[in-house]
């Protein structure tokens, strides 16, 4: 059985940082395309960073310089560090795995930015 489980979320005030952890469970994690998604209320369900198997990545515009993914893929984990964190940064915030056709979800946390 397939398992991705965020962790990290949380109210912070803006300029603040956190660190969210997705451990992934019953795939071969190291082979997978890494992503971190984000939805707020209203809105629809975003990209906001990926990491390839190889290590390769991508950010949204909105949080360039600001936020980093990383994975282990010794521990089956992948990282995203968000720094100087706004208030439009709220949202709920999942993880995705995918490679070929298969695609996974994580079940969300959320990360609440106070002004």
């Amino acid at each position: 059985q397939v398992q991705l489980v965020e962790s990290g979320g949380g109210l912070v005030q803006a300029g603040g940082s956190l660190r969210l952890s997705c451990a992934g469970s019953g795939i071969i994690f190291r082979t997978y395309t890494m992503g971190w998604y984000r939805q707020a209320p209203g809105k629809q369900r975003e990209l906001v960073a990926s990491i390839t198997s190889g290590g390769g990545t991508n950010y949204a515009d909105s949080v360039k310089g600001r936020f980093t993914i990383s994975r282990d893929n010794a521990k089956n984990t992948v990282y995203l560090q968000m720094n100087s964190l706004k208030p439009e940064d709220t949202a709920v915030y999942y993880c995705r795995a995918t490679m070929v056709i298969r695609d996974y979800w994580g079940q969300g946390t959320q990360v609440t930015v106070s002004s």
